[in-house]
């Protein structure tokens, strides 16, 4: 194709290119092709658009044919790109390295070879090329930031807090750097730092936005209390975050109650009676009231409680030995239904809501070796997503199905009475458990949540829990025969 020719389609091609019109581009690129097929970098933006419309495997072979032409470190910058995207990191790496191996290091390559290993799992190696990234770019905001995460990962907080200290030097209203330094201090049991600056989470705008919207009239216009004296004001609360959250810190209703006149409640929905059967002396809603029935003075998102109260990390741990208990009719109705054995009774939980996270998610067979054991029933105390493993263990074994007597956590509380042992990932029900100081096992992934702390041999929040921690390639399989080594 004659130089002037190419140069006016090209032209084109990349202005419909960089305005987002990626299949268009294509088709003004690939008539550059039809007339020189060789033509490497009409090939490797080919493969970008295919990327961009996210056909990895086109994408791969019109670049890898470029980098075959001419190798350039733009062209391997792309194919590293495409397998992060098809999530291929050993592919990815291999690409990243041969690009230093060819043209050295920057920043950039650096940083995503960092960032290769750290996916990989090779937290030692992501932790070098990170550290040659800040060599180029000492003031690199990503670079601390994912330095500090995977200091994290290493379970090493008091480096991640250096790190993500060092981000909001770069920048003050990092508001993502203060929330995972506010995990990074509770990780550390250091609350009387971290609570400051966990009041910059998104579920807490989430929740005061939502209690705007339904109460349009009334929250815009009532102050969010700050922690001072209202020993004569109507106080209204309001969940925030999961289940596990609302039960952990519902600890601190009792303190609460003492600061307001009157305390209002509203926790999710399937909570509201187990809190109404536990704290009779606060109002607890159900869901939403009418707002032309409803007042209050002041308000607060449930999880800011701690913090407004002014409780100190020794504080933080309140009623570790219990705080919530089952309603008795329902414990004898379980009792008489399900439980009316002399075996050694356990229940199991394998999944949890796996939107933010799916490491806390055992695989079912994980369970199969409790089945071995003289003398013992196992119960599935398994809700909605993961529900459906539960044919994979009765298929097998004697296993009595709970999930569809629970109505709502108040009939959750009556069968973990019931119980003597709870087995379970990190979810609500363990807190549940912990919360009832009923015995309880809960297996941690090795990235596991800020709230168990640095030291596993110890629960902090609820003394009947227990920790097992899964090493970095151990099997939820191998953990579990931790346990039940313990067990016997």
């Amino acid at each position: 194709m004659e130089s002037e020719l190419r140069k006016e389609i090209f032209s084109k091609a990349f202005q419909l290119h960089s305005a987002g019109k990626v299949s268009e581009a294509e088709i003004f690129y690939k008539k550059i092709l039809n007339e020189n097929p060789k033509d490497s970098e009409v090939l490797n933006l080919v493969g970008m658009c295919e990327l961009q419309q996210k056909n990895y495997a086109e994408a791969e072979k019109y670049v890898l044919e470029a980098i075959n032409i001419q190798k350039e470190q733009y062209f391997y910058e792309t194919l590293a790109h495409i397998y992060f995207k098809e999530r291929s990191y050993q592919k990815e790496l291999e690409t990243r390295l041969e690009e230093e191996k060819l043209f050295g290091l920057t920043e950039e390559s650096a940083f995503g070879i960092g960032l290769a290993y750290k996916n990989l799992l090779n937290f030692e190696n992501s932790e070098k090329y990170y550290l040659k990234a800040l060599q180029f770019n000492p003031e690199s905001r990503d670079t601390c930031f994912n330095l500090a995460n995977l200091y994290t990962l290493f379970h090493i907080p008091q480096k991640a807090k250096e790190y993500y200290l060092k981000c909001l030097e770069i920048n003050s209203n990092d508001r993502e750097s203060k929330y995972f330094l506010a995990l990074n201090y509770f990780r550390m049991k250091n609350y009387d730092e971290g609570l400051k600056y966990f009041e910059v989470r998104l579920c807490r705008e989430t929740a005061i936005d939502t209690e705007e919207i339904t109460y349009p009239n009334l929250i815009p216009n009532r102050p969010i209390w700050k922690g001072e004296d209202i020993s004569d004001k109507v106080l209204y609360t309001y969940y925030e975050a999961g289940f596990g959250d609302m039960l952990m810190f519902s600890r601190y209703i009792p303190l609460l109650q003492k600061r307001c006149k009157k305390l209002v409640i509203k926790p999710q929905i399937q909570l509201s009676q187990l809190f109404r059967d536990n704290f009779p002396d606060v109002e607890v809603m159900d869901y939403f009231y009418n707002e032309k029935d409803f007042d209050f003075d002041l308000h607060i998102p449930f999880l800011s409680i701690p913090y407004v109260l002014g409780l100190k990390t020794e504080e933080m741990f309140i009623s570790r030995d219990g705080y919530l208990k089952a309603d008795n009719e329902k414990v004898a109705e379980y009792k008489k239904t399900f439980f009316n054995n002399d075996k050694f009774k356990i229940g199991i939980k394998w999944q949890g809501n796996t939107y933010y996270e799916t490491d806390r998610v055992i695989n079912v067979d994980a369970f199969s070796k409790l089945f071995a054991m003289e003398n013992v029933q196992v119960y599935s105390a398994q809700t909605f997503e993961g529900a459906e493993e539960f044919e994979k263990l009765s298929s097998r074994y004697n296993i009595v199905d709970l999930s569809k007597s629970f109505k709502d956590f108040s009939y959750t509380a009556a069968a973990v009475e019931n119980m003597d042992l709870i087995i379970c990932n990190d979810t609500s029900l363990a807190h549940l458990a912990g919360a009832m100081n009923k015995p309880c096992v809960v297996l941690l992934p090795y990235n596991y949540n800020w709230r168990w702390h640095t030291d596993l041999s110890y629960c902090d929040w609820y003394e009947s829990v227990k920790l097992y921690l899964a090493d970095k390639n151990e099997s939820w399989n191998s953990v579990m025969d931790r346990v039940i080594s313990d067990l016997s």
